[in-house]
């Protein structure tokens, strides 16, 4: 990344009206895998899986950009885009908004409810068990 990613927090401009749509958490992710990207490089990217073309890419860059979630350079008559938000601050912030808004702000209901709907494979229970015993050291 060329210019300096930020964590991603409720209070850095991204929350509430202006969160990351599930389109432009696709273009996120092509820019998280691998920037700076032109628009037509972040195309190559997500546009054949979603049926999207580069005029959609080009949008979901600017309101990206406009959110503050994106850095632009110019590089000859095109601009390249770098993510301002590291991928681990946005998923951990996304992660307690869903346990808030969904579990009351208590992990265990979450974990309950993946138990209960057969959602934990023997390799994800191990990790957990792993991580607990991590975290009681």
């Amino acid at each position: 990344m060329t210019a300096k990613a930020r964590n991603f927090r409720s209070d850095d401009g991204i929350s509430g009206a202006e969160r990351i749509s599930d389109a432009e958490h696709a273009v996120m992710e092509a820019l998280w895998r691998k920037s700076p990207q032109s628009a037509a490089d972040v195309c190559d990217a997500v546009c054949a899986d979603r049926g999207w073309s580069i005029p959609t890419v080009k949008t979901l860059l600017s309101r990206l950009v406009a959110k503050g979630a994106l850095a632009t350079h110019p590089d000859g008559r095109r601009f390249l885009y770098t993510p301002l938000i590291e991928r681990s601050a946005y998923v951990g912030t996304e992660s307690r908004r869903l346990v808030e808004r969904l579990f009351g702000g208590r992990a265990a209901p979450l974990f309950a409810h993946l138990a209960e709907n057969e959602a934990l494979t023997q390799d994800d229970i191990a990790e957990i068990e792993r991580l607990l015993q991590e975290m009681k050291k």
